[in-house]
């Protein structure tokens, strides 16, 4: 029973939103266990163009930096290391994510991490009005426009996948 109300609360993504006053739409779906992105967009009818995926990834330098693809690309890790100044960059483990962003997989935004990283968007982003991300948790996703995900990342975009 409580699952349920869970879904209503806020997310830090959200709330972040919230306080920047960003215009952004919130879908919820039962979901209990991590679902790759491609399976989330197809069992919602939702177009797999606009859906993106949040990576988290580790500089040699030791510096988080955060990578937002399309859920049907892979990431380019030379090009990630290179849009984020690094010499290169590796993805965290799965039983480092939250740890590192205080998120869980297939619950990673973009927006509300433990701290501000260094993030980089594809810049496949800039062709839609409106995409899909991580709403902060398992079951939760943020429609919201690319500006505004920019803005409130203060990310940079460039081309980061294969």
């Amino acid at each position: 029973m409580a699952k349920n109300k869970d879904k209503d609360v806020k997310t830090n993504a959200m709330r972040i939103l919230d306080k920047a006053g960003v215009e952004y739409k919130v879908n919820t779906y039962e979901c209990e266990d991590f679902i790759d992105g491609v399976h989330i967009a197809d069992m919602l009818g939702q177009s797999r163009e606009q859906s993106f995926k949040t990576l988290a990834g580790k500089a040699k330098d030791g510096e988080i930096c955060v990578f937002v693809i399309p859920i049907e690309k892979e990431l380019d890790l030379k090009a990630a290391a290179r849009a984020a100044g690094k010499k290169s960059v590796e993805l965290l483990h799965v039983k480092d994510i939250n740890a590192a962003t205080g998120y869980i997989r297939g619950g990673v935004s973009p927006i509300g991490m433990k701290k501000l990283f260094l993030t980089v968007i594809d810049e496949s982003v800039k062709q839609f009005d409106e995409v899909i991300i991580s709403g902060g948790r398992l079951g939760s996703q943020i429609f919201l426009s690319p500006k505004d995900l920019i803005a409130v990342t203060k990310a940079k975009t460039e081309k980061i996948t294969v």
